[in-house]
């Protein structure tokens, strides 16, 4: 039988799809690494995964297998949950996912009302590509996530918070902002700028970019808004912003103007997702709120 340990490292091979990104992760050397992946492959008879010019990749044997070692790391993780709350020790930390494009600008305030309402309980933030977070969570690596929809993996609860407007910048002097009244046609041949291609806020810009006729810049990925609002306020290319993160003190449009069409009304959904069965789920739906509460009243504003 597998140990706890040999599930982690087969999580976390399949989630990076690197081994010496997964030793990193798991605090181990390379060579030690393939010498227990080894080891595993022994004892189950099979490979797991394959070599390939960009890192492994699972083998279908493999695919097979990975959605039960995550869900047995979910039960180690909610054992552990359960022993504290038998044990009366405080909750402890809530391992908070989130995606770089809501969290600086959103969670502040959420922390700050979960510390008021639970002075003992902690948010520890992680940012992240949502995709690789919700196997995170699945595996009870993370707690809970933030991240646009559409939230996907087996077990999860997923609860659906608030919906935010986007809106497009440009650079002060540029021939946009000219125009009393801008149409789609106006964006034809402009160039946007994006972040790494696993966020939904790439995927979202490709679906914009379609109906504008435009196009995203292929050499640069920025890292946060903060970079895509500087790239663009320098006239490197136009830039689409969440509402939250222009209306917030930690973002907003310094350098930049918003040049939109008539009738614009791009906007994404965001959420939350938990363990279906993580034993305090009621206290994962609270946090939820909280954010939900707190997104709807920036909006308002």
């Amino acid at each position: 039988m597998p140990s706890i340990r040999q599930f982690e490292m087969f999580a976390k091979i399949a989630e990076t799809g690197n081994m010496g990104d997964a030793a990193l992760a798991l605090g181990l050397t390379q060579p030690a690494l393939s010498q227990q992946l080894r080891s595993l492959e022994d004892a189950l008879g099979l490979k797991l995964f394959e070599r390939v010019p960009k890192g492994m990749q699972l083998t279908p044997g493999g695919r097979e297998l990975i959605q039960s070692a995550r869900s047995v790391l979910g039960a180690v993780r909610d054992f552990g949950e359960v022993a504290d709350r038998v044990a009366s020790r405080p909750a402890g930390t809530i391992r908070f996912g989130v995606t770089p494009t809501i969290g600086p600008y959103l969670m502040p305030q959420v922390i700050k009302e979960l510390h008021r309402r639970y002075p003992a309980l902690r948010l520890y933030i992680r940012e992240g590509i949502p995709s690789v977070q919700q196997g995170e969570l699945a595996a009870g690596e993370l707690d809970m996530v933030l991240s646009p929809m559409p939230i996907a993996g087996r077990g999860l609860h997923i609860e659906p918070l608030f919906r935010e407007p986007l809106r497009i910048v440009a650079p002060p002097d540029d021939p946009l902002l000219t125009f009393d009244r801008l149409t789609r046609r106006s964006f034809g041949g402009r160039t946007f700028l994006t972040l790494d291609h696993r966020h939904h806020y790439h995927r979202q810009l490709e679906g914009v970019c379609a109906q504008f006729g435009a196009t995203i810049l292929a050499d640069y990925e920025g890292t946060s808004l903060d970079a895509l609002r500087q790239m663009a306020a320098s006239g490197v290319g136009l830039a689409m912003l969440p509402e939250i993160y222009v209306r917030s003190n930690a973002g907003g449009i310094d350098g930049v103007r918003i040049a939109e069409p008539g009738n614009w009304t791009e906007y994404r959904s965001v959420g939350a997702a938990w363990r279906s069965s993580a034993v305090f789920a009621k206290l994962y739906q609270e946090v939820a709120d909280i954010v939900s509460e707190e997104a709807r009243r920036l909006l308002a504003n």
